[in-house]
């Protein structure tokens, strides 16, 4: 079986083919929200503190199959990193790509000199929870509140 040539970098830039590319990635994690367009991503890629990775595959022209966001702040108690919207394409899940992508985030956090990495996921994605236990994250006791402007 080949092994896939997949390429995990930062967007720096925005164009069509980003916003396109998120076009099919967020309804594959989301019906809720839609995809961001460009304006929304050229404002998170030029934010400070928020990172966009994304994961592509050389093998099918540099096509983007994955994507994740980093965001860091501070707070008195130390820098924190949170990890949101984290996609890989239907068709390419169960190869490595979401660990690969979390992996660069981690890297990235601890560069930042974050002290700790939050995320959130949905109970029915037991694959992506089984990972991220892997990847040493452990299930906080907590009450997660959300309140929708």
């Amino acid at each position: 079986m080949k092994q896939l040539q997949i390429e995990i970098s930062l967007v720096t830039e925005v164009d069509a083919s980003l916003e396109a590319s998120f076009a099919q990635l967020i309804p594959q994690l989301t019906k809720n929200n839609p995809p961001p367009d460009q304006a929304l991503l050229r404002k998170i890629v030029d934010a400070e503190n928020t990172h966009i990775l994304i994961a592509r595959d050389q093998e099918a022209y540099g096509k983007i199959v994955g994507a994740l966001t980093l965001a860091l702040y501070t707070t008195p108690t130390g820098t924190k990193a949170w990890i949101e919207d984290v996609i890989v394409d239907n068709h390419y899940r169960g190869k490595g790509i979401g660990k690969r992508l979390t992996l660069q985030a981690i890297d990235m956090a601890k560069k930042k000199n974050a002290k700790a990495i939050l995320l959130t996921s949905n109970a029915a994605r037991v694959e992506a929870n089984k990972l991220y236990q892997k990847l040493g994250f452990t299930l906080r006791n907590t009450n997660f509140y959300q309140l929708t402007l």
